[in-house]
Order: structure tokens, then C-alpha cells, then sequence
């Protein structure tokens, strides 16, 4: 079982719900990248849209690996861009293209994302 929505074990990435998590927070992310400034269309808004798909991307990639380690590996670069992806939103914030309230949401939403992909990751050691 990696943490799938049933406690069935996992067929697909999508049936886990640290990727069904990370998916919504990456669709959330195109949605307030698209209240941003025009300007900023190759800039912030460009990194903030590629490290929330590289989350969901990651974790979808280490499913589909083998071994505990290559697992690891991918589950680990969904996890740095998944800081990555907080720190931007920090700075969305900072410079006023994120309200508080927006930017607490998807901050809350990028720490129970950061929470389930520990737990996979433990979970995947654990099967090593």
C-alpha cells in the first residue's frame, strides 16, 4: 500500500493520495498563475507552474520505478520541488500578486503534500 485513497495497494500513481494531492495543488497553482501580471508570464508565474507539475510528475515517475532507490530518488525531487514551489509562493506573496489568505491556502496545501510524501518515503524504505 503507498498511501492509496482505499488501502487497496496502488495500481497506478493515481491511486495515491500524496499524486491525487499533489495534482490538485498543481491545478490550483495554474489558477492563481493566471491572476498574475502579463509580464510575468515567463518569469514567476512560469517557475511556479513547472515545480507544482514536477511534484506530481515526480511522484508519478517513482511509482512506475522498480527498485527502492530509484523510488527514492524521484520521490525525493518531487520533495525539493515541492520547497521550491514554497518559496515562490512566499514571493508571490512578498511582491502582492498572492493575498495572505490565498497564499496560507496553498501553503497549508504544499505542507500536506510535504506530510504524505514522507510517509511514501518511509513506506518505501521500509519495502527496501
Amino acid at each position: 500500500m503507498e498511501g492509496n485513497s482505499n488501502d487497496k495497494p496502488a495500481r497506478s500513481f493515481k491511486d495515491l493520495r500524496v499524486w491525487q494531492e499533489s495534482y490538485k495543488l498543481s491545478i490550483g497553482i495554474y489558477k492563481l498563475c493566471d491572476s498574475f501580471p502579463a509580464h510575468e508570464r515567463y518569469g514567476l508565474s512560469s517557475q511556479m507552474c513547472r515545480a507544482a507539475v514536477s511534484v506530481s510528475s515526480n511522484i508519478a515517475e517513482g511509482f512506475g520505478r522498480r527498485s527502492a532507490k530509484e523510488k527514492d530518488q524521484f520521490y525525493s525531487m518531487a520533495n525539493g520541488s515541492l520547497t521550491e514551489l514554497e518559496n515562490q509562493i512566499l514571493i508571490a506573496r512578498g511582491i502582492n500578486y498572492a493575498t495572505d489568505k490565498v497564499a496560507e491556502k496553498y501553503l497549508e496545501q504544499c505542507a500536506t503534500v510535504h506530510k504524505m510524501l514522507i510517509t511514501l518515503q518511509k513506506v518505501n524504505k521500509n519495502r527496501s
